[in-house]
């Protein structure tokens, strides 16, 4: 049922290569290869006395809704200056020759910037801010770090201001899912038809003990639907994928590329 640590076998290639619709499912560790923090690594210097589960929270934002937001916009700082990795570009790729949907669980926009159409940002997005009140998207200024901005200066986490909505004047907060809350249900409904229409499901650098969103490999498995797994460690989902290959997605997607000749 696995592929080889080293190599991609020949299963492997020829399911790739049979399929016309590819459903990527991609997770931190993906974005973790760009030099961007996972949720729980980015505690670090003036953050590190903050829990991010304390912080990623209805009950925190209406505790302190600037140093949430100054919390906020230091992670899009992070993310800004991070590029989209090989495996990103060869995703955006392999969507030359079929139909390729990403999914994904981060809130980055790497995959953007590699080319790629995502689909479904299943847990929202930093670069998706929105109206506490009336859910409106927001455009304005506000969404970044001044420019010259030097965080080490501080000797405490920065506080900064949300900007307000232009349509009702409440403040904006940022666009991802915070705990407690449900997944957007425009995004879980445009995940579940990817998963539903595809003929292989590749899921990179996942875990698959994230809860809604973990069902959707599982759905797919549960349909007959093939599913190769690119990680370079045993995640929940490896003993029932149908090939797992220990591979980061850095690696083992452009050698998943260049072997089936795209």
């Amino acid at each position: 049922m696995s592929g080889n640590s080293a190599t991609l076998s020949t299963d492997v290639i020829d399911l790739v290569r049979r399929a016309h619709w590819i459903t990527v499912f991609s997770g931190a560790g993906m974005s973790a290869e760009s030099g961007v923090p996972t949720f729980r690594d980015a505690q670090t210097g003036l953050w590190e006395r903050y829990d991010p589960a304390s912080l990623a929270t209805v009950e925190a934002w209406e505790d302190d809704p600037a140093l949430v937001w100054g919390w906020y916009l230091w992670r899009m700082k992070l993310v800004s200056e991070a590029q989209p990795n090989p495996g990103h570009r060869a995703i955006a790729a392999l969507a030359d020759h079929r139909a390729v949907m990403v999914v994904t669980q981060n809130v980055d926009d790497l995959h953007e910037r590699a080319g790629s159409e995502v689909i479904s940002h299943l847990h929202g997005s930093l670069f998706e801010p929105r109206c506490t009140a009336c859910r409106a998207p927001y455009h304005g200024t506000g969404t970044r770090l001044p420019a010259g901005f030097d965080i080490t200066a501080y000797a405490e986490p920065p506080r900064i201001e949300p900007p307000s909505c232009h349509e009702c004047l409440s403040s904006v907060r940022p666009g991802v899912v915070w705990f407690g809350e449900g997944l957007p249900r425009d995004a879980w409904r445009r995940a579940e038809h990817a998963i539903t229409g595809s003929d292989l499901v590749l899921v990179v650098g996942t875990s698959g003990i994230v809860y809604p969103a973990a069902e959707l490999p599982e759905r797919a498995l549960a349909g007959g639907t093939p599913v190769i797994e690119f990680n370079i460690e045993e995640s929940a989902l490896s003993p029932h994928v149908t090939e797992s290959v220990r591979m980061s997605a850095a690696v083992g997607l452009p050698a998943l590329l260049d072997a089936v000749g795209d």
